[in-house]
């Protein structure tokens, strides 16, 4: 099976998507815009119109009545995504009466199955079958102290670090043995669940630094890993277990932000746009199946994940691992068809034989190349907006700009229960070869400028990888 073939896409995805035929699913919990797609692929697969448990409407473009039913959850306010995403699985196994009787409406007969978070553990829910979920055993693994033993156990060259107590001399000597002249990065453990999006990382470089970092840990965590701040371009590398091996694809950039002022990073967009070199880019798919296999073998892992890291002056140096569809291959997914992707990651999850091989899978990798695909995303951590608003922009200049409808390019913004989101989807004005994190400072100096969103002054992150050492990246696909 060639996946570059469209036609041959078509069939196989036509089979992944028999888990939804003749069924009645229910979808959630998470924003309504975000199940948008899944609501379509349950009816091209021949389900009945989806009931979607929604906390929020979230932005964009959200199911028509005729395509699903919605009830919404008792809507909340977070201080963080990490805050609300923990709640996700507390949330399905303790859904208010209403919502209840409502899924009982709409599934008299209790057969539905349930296409969730993930960061749902994929135990039944309501009586439900979970899709999409995913172990307990492999969430924790999203744990970015645990990714340090993946590291070691595999052979992959990474970073030095130390993980330490939650004390300030611990934190402090560890500081001291690692800092190589920026400052050190310590992250917090798992201990209260899943956390990512930079909420949990606090960039040191001063002891009045490290103190305001223990304030924060020290209700919320046992634990920190120090580790040296790696300059350098943010970036991931993202593969699919399959049972006869590790499928890799192409790296994409993280625009992870940094306040150079108050020394804090600020998590932007994802995109397929940037280019490491071939020998980077070799390592970092290397890495990737590294880790796939450990992940195989260790945990009888199936399904997508990421390793995320820094292309640092040295190399590729990972910094944690993503044990799901995260937004970088979802990125990359849209390149080549996302239905496919969802899908696949369904049937895996689920047990199912998905029929595809690593060889058949990575032949998507040249379409990825050759379709690139991101946006830049803002999370902003104060309410600016009752609603949503949605309008044109282009990129001039360095400067995002309200433009014409035929800018191809659109600005969507949206309350949320983290203060609000904004993303620029689609985004026409980058090629490849472009940095994603250039036009992710720019717009968050847009809502800064209209909407006084409280971002500052943001920066992108360097290239600094030395072209004789296999940097500077390729000027366009192939």
């Amino acid at each position: 099976m060639d996946l570059a073939d469209p036609t041959q896409r078509d069939a196989w995805r036509a089979y992944l998507g028999e888990i939804f035929a003749g069924k009645r699913v229910l979808c959630g919990p998470g924003v309504l815009a975000g199940y948008s797609q899944v609501v379509d692929l349950v009816r091209e697969s021949g389900g009945h119109r989806p009931l979607v448990v929604a906390t929020h409407r979230g932005a964009g473009p959200v199911p028509p009545p005729e395509a699903a039913e919605v009830v919404f959850t008792e809507q909340r306010e977070f201080e963080s995504a990490t805050a609300e995403l923990r709640t996700h699985d507390h949330l399905v196994r303790h859904l208010p009466d209403p919502v209840v009787e409502r899924i009982e409406r709409y599934d008299p007969d209790g057969e539905a199955v349930w296409f969730a978070s993930p960061f749902v553990v994929n135990e039944p829910v309501l009586g439900h079958r979970v899709y999409n979920g995913r172990p307990a055993a492999w969430l924790a693994l999203e744990d970015k102290l645990v990714a340090e033993q993946i590291w070691v156990e595999t052979g992959i060259e990474h970073a030095s670090s130390r993980i330490v107590p939650v004390d300030a001399a611990a934190v402090a000597a560890a500081g001291a043995e690692l800092d190589g002249g920026d400052g050190v990065v310590l992250a917090g453990d798992a201990r209260d669940g899943f956390n990512g999006g930079a909420n949990f990382v606090r960039w040191v470089v001063d002891d009045a630094e490290r103190a305001d970092a223990l304030e924060f840990f020290g209700p919320r965590c046992d634990q920190v890993r120090v580790m040296p701040f790696l300059e350098g371009v943010p970036c991931s590398i993202h593969g699919v277990v399959l049972p006869d091996g590790t499928a890799v694809f192409r790296p994409v950039e993280i625009a992870m932000l940094r306040d150079v002022s108050r020394h804090r990073f600020v998590y932007g967009g994802i995109g397929s746009f940037w280019d490491p070199a071939d020998a980077d880019r070799a390592t970092m798919r290397d890495v990737a199946r590294r880790a796939g296999e450990w992940l195989r073998a260790r945990v009888g892992y199936r399904g997508a994940f990421g390793v995320d890291g820094v292309l640092t002056r040295d190399g590729f140096r990972p910094t944690e691992l993503n044990t799901r569809m995260s937004a970088g291959l979802t990125t990359l997914a849209a390149g080549v068809d996302s239905g496919m992707f969802i899908l696949l990651q369904a049937n895996l999850t689920a047990g199912r034989d998905a029929r595809v091989t690593v060889p058949e899978l990575e032949s998507v990798v040249p379409v990825m190349d050759a379709q690139r695909r991101g946006k830049p995303v803002a999370l902003a951590e104060r309410h600016i907006i009752d609603g949503s608003d949605d309008f044109a922009v282009d990129l001039a200049g360095g400067r995002l700009v309200r433009a014409g409808d035929d800018s191809g390019s659109r600005l969507v913004l949206s309350d949320a229960p983290t203060g609000a989101f904004t993303k620029v989807d689609p985004c026409a004005f980058l090629r490849p070869g472009d940095r994603l994190a250039t036009a992710n400072v720019a717009l968050m100096r847009f809502l800064d400028a209209e909407y006084d969103a409280g971002f500052g002054d943001l920066t992108a992150a360097p290239d600094v990888r030395p072209a004789g050492n296999g940097g500077g990246g390729r000027a366009a696909a192939r």
